[in-house]
């Protein structure tokens, strides 16, 4: 197969998670396939990106050009990219070394326009026993329901994902307010839209999903807080309302109708039976993943609501 340049784009915000992006650095770093580049991404933070610059002279280190933001400080990334493909990794997360080998095989297939791969949690602390596997996604993991093998999907996972550069020229790159921004609401989903206008612009494209690809994401303690479970539910719907405004409710909600009816319902089962045999944590999971969707469908009927508010003004 012929070796494809790799380009790695690293978004970071807060000198809070120094460690973390060092050790992010040093995980591509010690790839098994060589990353032609790593890219810092730094949103809006001159200390943390001057910091960063003098103690990483191998990366390129630059400002967020765009609006604060993730969605901002990936294009950003992406324009300053060189390689074939562009790969995204969180600030948060580290690579195994053959992470960037199994996301580079699969374009030797044209029509492969993007490969994602899994996240596994690494709980700062424990994970919490009340804590239901389908809901994983609250703290940006892979989570009981998406597929275990290599398969084509709607869309990648925004913290271990890849695309081929020249399809940001069709689709033009991540779209401003749908992800994490300035706000302390924990709002997602950028990823998701991205991934969906890719198919939507290029129909004979495939996205795949490839379990190989593996990097381990950090879960710090205030994430295993109950009361950040619920806050992320509410804005995940938020945001779904807001991808399905942008892409339509028919593929911007696919893979969400089957996630609620098939995969939820197994989920509390699942607790009940654990309940009956003794693990009385089950009734908590069962009970969590009841709320959770509560949660995420008052989000999603907020966004709604707000979405159709700011539509009447705009044709008024």
């Amino acid at each position: 197969m012929t070796s494809r340049r790799i380009s790695v784009v690293i978004c970071a915000y807060s000198e809070g998670r120094w460690e973390q992006i060092r050790a992010a650095v040093d995980s591509v770093r010690a790839q098994s396939l060589r990353a032609d580049q790593i890219i810092v991404v730094v949103d809006h933070n001159p200390v943390l990106r001057a910091r960063l610059a003098a103690a990483l002279p191998d990366v390129t280190v630059t400002e967020n050009q765009e609006a604060r933001g993730l969605s901002g400080a990936r294009n950003t990334g992406i324009v300053r990219s060189r390689g074939e493909i562009v790969a995204f990794l969180d600030d948060d997360a580290v690579a195994e070394p053959d992470w960037l080998k199994f996301l580079s095989d699969p374009y030797a297939d044209p029509s492969v326009a993007g490969v994602g791969g899994l996240a596994k949690p690494h709980w700062e602390t424990r994970r919490p026993s009340w804590f239901p596997d389908e809901f994983d996604w609250v703290v940006g993991c892979a989570y009981r329901g998406i597929p275990r093998f290599r398969v084509p999907v709607r869309n990648l996972m925004g913290c271990n994902m890849s695309f081929r550069r020249e399809i940001f020229e069709t689709v033009h790159g991540f779209k401003d307010g749908i992800g994490r921004a300035a706000g302390k609401r924990p709002l997602g989903c950028e990823e998701t839209e991205l991934c969906i206008r890719i198919g939507q612009a290029c129909p004979a494209s495939v996205l795949l999903f490839d379990e190989r690809a593996v990097v381990h994401h950090l879960v710090p303690s205030a994430r295993c807080r109950f009361s950040y479970f619920c806050s992320r539910c509410f804005a995940e719907g938020l945001s779904k309302a807001r991808v399905a405004a942008n892409v339509g409710a028919q593929d911007g909600l696919s893979v969400e109708r089957r996630y609620v009816r098939s995969v939820l319902p197994r989920g509390v089962a699942r607790g009940l039976a654990a309940a009956v045999h003794g693990d009385l944590q089950g009734l908590c999971r069962a009970g969590a993943i009841v709320a959770g969707l509560a949660g995420s469908a008052a989000g999603y009927a907020a966004g709604r609501a707000n979405w159709m508010v700011l539509v009447r003004r705009n044709h008024e």
